[in-house]
């Protein structure tokens, strides 16, 4: 393997570290395109993706099968209990350290995922934002109850209109999150996304595999949607129900897929319309995710639906020496 040219800024005053990221909507074609580039050079996939990170959540994320991850080492995943919150603040230290080691082995790191927020946490930076504050939660859910998450979108709006204008009025979690970090710090959480001044470590290449044709990427979350109810999604969910430590209230039980199956097991609705809820939800996460892209001007745009798309990742990453 030939020597890497150093780029990006020091971390933690240490040696110059390097990455390459990958990104893109759920259903892309993200790690199909991963081990086709892990087949051409050493490199080690760190996972950058909310959801991965917790142990007995397979089928609702689309965790890497076991040969997948036996063909290249994958990190950030599984390394949280369901009960157990994850944060940016923690992915960006880990994923650090990670990059540290997997370059000082000699290989390349390539972080692949969806979870846009640890993305530019990690390049830009990022302040130390509140913990979460389960009495302030109680008390945003209670109001939410009686006056609607539209409702409580409206007021982020009148705090933190940069985030506001980036969430749908009806994204409960990240709106919640957002007004608990209002009322915790007194500042929008928009400005802890901002850069501050904290030391950010941007990547030697940003992939993005975006569809250009959104019917294309509609058909691709209808059949992995399906595929997760064939595997046992439902099941799935009533194990983890049946641990009895758990809520749909927690981070990880609103992943989308695991939260529109409890709400279905709880009788909110008919089991029959999961489907149908489960695909609508993937396709305003896909949505948010593209948002989320089209705001990083540096990144390489792929077209996730053309036919050489993982043949010219393959040969983006190939040209970084």
């Amino acid at each position: 393997m030939p020597p890497h040219r150093p780029i990006g800024p020091r971390a933690e005053h240490g040696p110059l570290l390097r990455y390459v990221a990958l990104a893109g909507p759920t259903a892309s074609g993200k790690t199909a395109a991963a081990l086709a580039i892990a087949r051409t050079r050493p490199v080690e996939i760190v996972s950058v993706d909310s959801a991965l990170v917790y142990r007995g959540m397979d089928i609702g994320t689309a965790k890497p099968t076991p040969a997948e991850r036996a063909e290249v080492p994958h990190h950030l995943i599984d390394i949280r209990d369901p009960r157990d919150a994850y944060s940016a603040a923690a992915f960006v230290q880990d994923a650090t350290r990670l990059i540290r080691e997997i370059n000082a082995r000699g290989k390349l790191p390539l972080l692949v995922g969806g979870t846009m927020l640890y993305f530019k946490a990690l390049a830009a930076g990022i302040d130390a934002m509140p913990a979460a504050d389960p009495a302030v939660r109680r008390q945003l859910d209670a109001e939410a109850a009686a006056l609607g998450w539209p409702a409580m979108h409206a007021r982020l709006a009148q705090v933190d209109a940069a985030s506001a204008a980036r969430l749908a009025p009806n994204d409960s979690q990240r709106i919640q999150r957002a007004l608990e970090v209002w009322h915790a710090s007194g500042r929008p959480l928009s400005s802890f996304h901002a850069d501050t001044g904290a030391t950010g470590m941007p990547a030697a290449a940003l992939l993005s595999l975006e569809p250009t044709e959104r019917a294309w990427l509609h058909a691709r979350i209808e059949a992995r949607f399906d595929t997760m109810l064939a595997d046992g999604l439902v099941a799935e969910v009533q194990r983890l129900r049946a641990r009895g430590d758990l809520s749909p209230d927690l981070p990880s039980m609103r992943c989308v897929g695991y939260r529109q199956t409890w709400e279905a097991l709880d009788g909110a609705w008919p089991i029959a319309e999961l489907r149908e809820r489960g695909i609508a939800a993937t396709r305003q996460l896909a949505k948010r995710q593209i948002t989320w892209l089209r705001s990083m001007p540096q990144r390489r745009v792929i077209a996730a639906e053309a036919l050489d798309a993982i043949a010219r990742a393959v040969q983006q990453v190939g040209g970084i020496t």
